[in-house]
C-alpha cells in the first residue's frame, strides 16, 4: 500500500496529470494491472467524468471526485498521507480508484463481480452496477 500511495503522491506533487487526467487512466491501469477501459467507464458511471462531483449518501457517508471515492476509505488513505481534499485531484482520485478496483479483482478475480464490487459487495447491487458499467463500455465501442 505504501508504494501505491507513494505513486499517487508522486504524480500529484509533480502535477503530471493535473490537466491531462486521461494519461492518469493509463498510468493507474498499468500500475495496478486493471483494464483502462473499465476504469474510464467507472468514471463515466460515477461522475460523468466530473472531477468536482460530490455526493452525500443516505447512510451519512460522502463520495468525492471523479470516481466517487467513499469516505469509508478516508481513514486508511490518511495513513498514507492522502486527505479527503486530495481526492479532488483527478489523477489522485484515479489512482485510488484503480487501487480499489485491484482490491476487488484480488478478491473476485478478473470478473464482472469485481467490477460491480467497486460499488457494492451486496450481490444485487453489485450485479446492477456491473451491468451499468458494461453499458458505458458498449456505448464507447459503437
Amino acid at each position: 500500500m505504501r508504494k501505491i500511495i507513494t505513486t499517487i503522491l508522486c504524480f500529484t506533487a509533480f502535477s503530471i496529470c493535473t490537466n491531462a487526467h486521461a494519461d492518469c487512466y493509463e498510468a493507474a491501469s498499468i500500475y495496478h494491472a486493471v483494464n483502462p477501459t473499465i476504469l474510464r467507464a467507472i468514471s463515466a458511471g460515477e461522475s460523468n467524468y466530473n472531477p468536482r462531483a460530490y455526493n452525500k449518501n443516505s447512510n451519512g457517508s460522502i463520495d468525492i471526485g471523479l470516481n466517487q471515492i467513499n469516505s469509508v476509505h478516508f481513514k486508511e488513505l490518511a495513513k498514507y498521507g492522502i486527505q479527503p481534499n486530495d481526492l479532488w485531484d483527478p489523477c489522485t482520485n484515479t489512482f485510488v480508484a484503480a487501487w480499489r478496483l485491484r482490491q476487488k479483482m484480488n478478491k473476485y478475480g478478473n470478473t464482472w463481480s469485481a467490477v460491480g464490487a467497486y460499488h457494492s459487495e451486496t450481490p444485487h447491487l453489485r450485479d446492477r452496477y456491473a451491468a451499468r458499467i458494461k453499458s458505458f463500455i458498449a456505448r464507447v465501442a459503437r
